[in-house]
């Protein structure tokens, strides 16, 4: 059976909903919802309104209010949910959910962004490298992998607008590419680009200078998936259209 997974950061899931992000999810109807920068604790929104249209809906918060936070909304309940990475230091901001179905393990994830400078930049390249190895322990149990979220990465200069402004911006930095290189080269493919090759195609857009409507944007929410399901990858995409976000969500279709 094909499944849609759709992978969507919030920017803060209240002031979303304010924007529709409700009546987007009951006339989208994917099959999994994988979001992040949630923004809030428990009890903070009406969770019944995703059950009743049928989900089961899994919540994982940061310890600071109004930060961060991942959650997934899925039709189908896991036979396993973990949250976390079981490295405290990242777990405090609600950055990671697995959910296995069957032979598929499924991450939402939230990378950091190194955007404030200095100790974040840091603390972002101390989490691509825990999370590489994360992955690569993972995968000695479950190869088949799909990570749905937001990477905070631009990978190559196709993937953001006037990539010679951004040599020098956090999401575009050569350490920061390399590591998306090594990280797909280690097994994983990028799924949008298995079926789009063009450029100008982009996930988040800066609130500023009206950078959506001239459509100077950036693309860093992926779903990967690793090499072994590459014959049930059906589908891929970008729903730019849909604008309850400063980003837009991505989509990826894999025969479950």
């Amino acid at each position: 059976m094909i499944k849609q997974i759709i992978s969507y950061n919030t920017n803060g899931i209240r002031a979303a909903i304010n924007k529709g992000f409700n009546k987007w999810i009951k006339e989208t109807s994917p099959d999994i919802l994988c979001i992040q920068e949630t923004k809030i604790q428990s009890g903070q929104i009406d969770q019944v309104i995703y059950e009743k249209l049928g989900y089961n809906d899994y919540w994982y918060s940061a310890k600071k209010k109004g930060y961060s936070g991942t959650a997934i909304l899925t039709k189908d309940k896991p036979g396993l949910l973990l949250s976390g990475m079981q490295i405290e230091k990242y777990d405090i901001e609600g950055r990671l959910i697995r959910a296995d179905y069957n032979d598929i393990t499924l991450l939402c994830a939230y990378i950091p962004s190194g955007t404030m400078g200095g100790i974040r930049q840091a603390f972002k390249m101390e989490f691509l490298k825990d999370f590489h190895k994360y992955i690569d322990n993972l995968k000695k149990t479950n190869p088949n992998i799909i990570i749905s979220g937001d990477f905070n990465i631009c990978h190559k200069p196709v993937d953001i607008n006037h990539p010679e402004k951004h040599k020098k911006s956090s999401g575009f930095l050569p350490e920061e590419r390399e590591w998306m290189d090594n990280f797909l080269k280690s097994g994983f493919i990028d799924t949008f680009r298995e079926f789009n090759k063009e450029s100008e195609q982009y996930s988040w857009w800066s609130y500023r200078a009206n950078a959506r409507a001239k459509n100077l944007g950036w693309r860093i929410d992926y779903n990967m998936i690793s090499e072994s399901l590459r014959t049930r990858l059906k589908g891929a995409g970008i729903l730019n259209s849909v604008n309850s976000s400063d980003h837009c969500p991505v989509y990826v279709e894999i025969d479950f």
